[in-house]
Parts: C-alpha cells; sequence; structure tokens
C-alpha cells in the first residue's frame, strides 16, 4: 500500500506540474487546440514534454473528456502531439531536414546531386553588368518590367495563362507562399510519389500531411477519391524529380477534373524544367478555381539567382504580393534584371536549346546503356534525373560508392514507391554513361538480384 501511495503522489505531483505549464483558459476543442499549438510554438511546451491524460485536462478545464479528446486528436493530424502507449501523449519531436538529400562525397563522381552543367549557364554581358544601377531607397513597388514582360511572352507560347504575374525568391518561396493561403496544421496536401526532397521538408515543417499520388510513364494517376478533403495538390508537368516523366494531357485533365471535386483546393504546377523543355505543355486551358503555374529560372539560367516567375488566379497571385509585401517586400531588382539580360541573351543566342539538347542527349545516352546491360529504363522522360528500381538502397549505394559513383538514396524522395536510386545525368559524358551502366549492373547481379 505504501509503494501504491508513492506512485500516486508521483503521479499527482507530475499532472499539478503539467497543469502549471498547460495553464490555458478554452472551452471549446478548437480553442484547446489553438492554446495548445501556440504553447508549442513559443517553446512554453518543449519537444518530448507530456500532456495531461484526456480526463484530468478534462477535469482542470471543466469540459467534457470528448472536448479534449477531440483537441488532441486535431494536434495529432497536424503532427504537433504523438500517442505513445504507456508513455502517454507528448509533444511532438521537432521537425527535422531529414527529408533533405545527402550531399555527395568529394572523391566520388557525382551522380547525386541535382546539379546542373555550369558551361552550358549563360553568360552575362560584363559591360552590361558595369551599367547595373542598385536601388538606393526601399520604395520598390513593383517587379522588374522587362522580366515580367519576357516572362508573359514566355508563358504566352507555351500556353499558360498570364494575365496575373509576379517575381518570387525560387519556386520553393513560391510554393510556400501559395500553401500558406489555404492550408493549416493537418491539411492534406497531394503530391507526386515519388516527390522532390524539399517539398516534402516543407510540408513537414508546416506540419502538412502528404497525400501520395503514384507515378507512372503517363505521370501521376491518382485514383478517383485520393484528392477528396485535400487543400492543395502540387504537381511536375515537365521532368518530373526524381523520374523525369512528363505528365500527359489525359493525365492532367483527370487531375483537373478531380480537384473541380474538392471545393476550394489550389493546384500548383511547379515547372522547374519549363525553360529547357523542347515540348509544350498540356492544354492549361481548364484550370481549376485556384490555381499557380511557378517557372523556376535556376536549372536554365543559374541556381544562385533564386529567381522563379508565377502566374495564377489574381486571387492566389494578389495573396503572395501581400505577403511579399509584410515580409522580405521585394526580390532583388538587381537579381531580376540580371534575369532578365539572362534570359534574353540566351534566347538570342539560341543557347537555351543547345543546353537543353545537350541534357537530352546525356540522359538518353545513359538510358540506353542501361537498357544494354538489361537494366529496364522507359525512354520517354526527359530533364537531367534517371529513377532506378533497386532491391536495397544502402547495398547499392555503397558498392556503386565502391566503384567511384556517388549516388542518391531515393529513401528521401519516397513515400510508398518501392525502393530506388536517383541519377543525374547533367555531367555525366557517354563513355561514362556506359561504364556506369555496367557498375550499377554488376552491383545488382552481385547480390543474386535481378534488376528490373
Amino acid at each position: 500500500m505504501p509503494d501504491r501511495d508513492c506512485g500516486l503522489h508521483n503521479v499527482l505531483v507530475q499532472l499539478t506540474y503539467c497543469m502549471e505549464t498547460l495553464y490555458i483558459r478554452a472551452s471549446t476543442a478548437v480553442e484547446i487546440a489553438d492554446r495548445l499549438s501556440e504553447k508549442i510554438a513559443a517553446r512554453g511546451l518543449a519537444h518530448g514534454e507530456a500532456l495531461p491524460p484526456v480526463r484530468a485536462l478534462a477535469k482542470a478545464l471543466g469540459v467534457s473528456p470528448s472536448t479534449v479528446s477531440a483537441a488532441y486528436g486535431s494536434l495529432k493530424a497536424a503532427g504537433l502531439i504523438v500517442t505513445d502507449g504507456r508513455r502517454g501523449t507528448r509533444v511532438a519531436d521537432e521537425a527535422s531536414s531529414s527529408a533533405l538529400p545527402a550531399t555527395s562525397r568529394g572523391d566520388l563522381h557525382d551522380l547525386a546531386s541535382g546539379n546542373v552543367d555550369g558551361e552550358l549557364l549563360p553568360r552575362a554581358d560584363p559591360h552590361w553588368l558595369v551599367k547595373l544601377t542598385a536601388l538606393t531607397g526601399y520604395d520598390a513597388a513593383a517587379d522588374d518590367p522587362e522580366l515580367v514582360e519576357t516572362a508573359r511572352r514566355w508563358m504566352g507560347e507555351q500556353g499558360v495563362p498570364n494575365e496575373a504575374i509576379a517575381v518570387c525568391n525560387g519556386a520553393l518561396d513560391a510554393i510556400e507562399r501559395a500553401l500558406r493561403q489555404v492550408v493549416r496544421p493537418g491539411s492534406r496536401v497531394a503530391v507526386e510519389d515519388p516527390c522532390w526532397p524539399p517539398l516534402l521538408a516543407l510540408l513537414e515543417s508546416l506540419r502538412l500531411v502528404p497525400v501520395p499520388l503514384p507515378v507512372d510513364s503517363h505521370g501521376v494517376n491518382p485514383s478517383p477519391d485520393v484528392l477528396k478533403g485535400i487543400s492543395a495538390c502540387v504537381l511536375t508537368p515537365r521532368a518530373q524529380n526524381p523520374t523525369g516523366v512528363a505528365v500527359s494531357a489525359a493525365r492532367l485533365a483527370k487531375v483537373i477534373r478531380l480537384i473541380d471535386a474538392a471545393p476550394r483546393c489550389l493546384l500548383i504546377l511547379d515547372d522547374y524544367w519549363g525553360l529547357l523543355a523542347a515540348e509544350r505543355l498540356p492544354s492549361l486551358r481548364w484550370l481549376p478555381a485556384r490555381w499557380l503555374y511557378v517557372g523556376s529560372l535556376s536549372k536554365a539560367l543559374g541556381p544562385d539567382l533564386r529567381v522563379a516567375v508565377v502566374s495564377g488566379d489574381k486571387l492566389t497571385v494578389h495573396l503572395i504580393r501581400q505577403q511579399q509585401s509584410l515580409g522580405p517586400r521585394w526580390v532583388s531588382l538587381m537579381v531580376q534584371r540580371l534575369a532578365a539580360n539572362l534570359w534574353r541573351t540566351a534566347d538570342a543566342h539560341g543557347s537555351l536549346g543547345r543546353a537543353a539538347e545537350k541534357y537530352g542527349q546525356r540522359r538518353a545516352a545513359l538510358v540506353r546503356a542501361l537498357n544494354a546491360e538489361g537494366v529496364v529504363v522507359p525512354e520517354s522522360g526527359i530533364g537531367l534525373h534517371v529513377w532506378l528500381s533497386v532491391p536495397d538502397e544502402s547495398t547499392i549505394v555503397q558498392r556503386l560508392a565502391a566503384s567511384g559513383w556517388s549516388v542518391q538514396a531515393g529513401r528521401p524522395f519516397r513515400l510508398r514507391t518501392a525502393p530506388a536510386v536517383r541519377i543525374n545525368a547533367a555531367n555525366l559524358g557517354g563513355l561514362e554513361a556506359e561504364r556506369f551502366a555496367r557498375d550499377f549492373a554488376n552491383a545488382v547481379a552481385s547480390g543474386g538480384w535481378v534488376s528490373a
């Protein structure tokens, strides 16, 4: 009995401590969830800290247990708390960067990164750079007219509606600003599977729930009910990273039809490869009410520019501009003018077309070499990357490293997709492609596996 009394005393002490930490006033599930999420955000509740049992907190607040249970349920759905058996309910660990790809070792041939070939990037005119003047005040009121006009003309050629245009600090900045308009912690966002890891990391940091859409040779292929209840859908129309797939017109039309049935859902098209794509986008004539097209300039003009031009429905673009005005206020006009000059110069000299051709040749050479070694890879993809199914990612990565190759394990890209590795062919010559294909086939075969 004394031992039992001692244990009960410890529980009461712990519960008293939790109540002091959790001093809140709330009477509804929404209010309780909001007050707790505020304390978690302000570090008033530490990561891993225990929360009171449902009945104890309900008694302290003078509400029913079902009210507290509903509040805990919404916080759990948002990823803010976790339930761990006998350990009870606790504040979730802090969102990490585990979804980001690993960096490549310097002593290996780098096929792991998403880097482009620097020799294929356009060069700015040094005489023009000398004349480039900086803004001397804090009164930038609009995006650079030349960049906006260049983007508008190009989007028109691609069939992208371009009545409302804005400039952001790269694709991820644009996607985040758009998502913040339509989501709250726990919202469901549909993404490709496999998917670009920085996007998954962004969703994790915003406490959003990714809904995986399987990808085949024609692009995403969602089931009819998977988009019900989602707040946003992020798709890559061309050169999907990591598979290289371009979405077909039929598949894009299917996605748009399903989104039309999901009220207030935002469709985001991340066309990072657009300036280097040989083929036009599928028809965007019938877009949903809320949509955003994101055209990154990084792959074509230089990753360090951190510039993306976006088009969308008027409300979405207006809210993006409004968010910018409350934060960074504008994208550097010097950088915008540099981007416009590089874009215009590259167009005039045909360098974008030549770069697209080079990248296409390198990827095609790698695919042919792999197929010649019995590694089945679809030839229809475009862009930089090839996605190769493997029986065990860690083993294949280690065996290829022993042969001098650094490749990216597929785990950061995958939600439900089977194990794979991603190969970047941007800087891979023809003879190197043949050697890599042999080494990859040997790495798979040496384990008694059969590649597929």
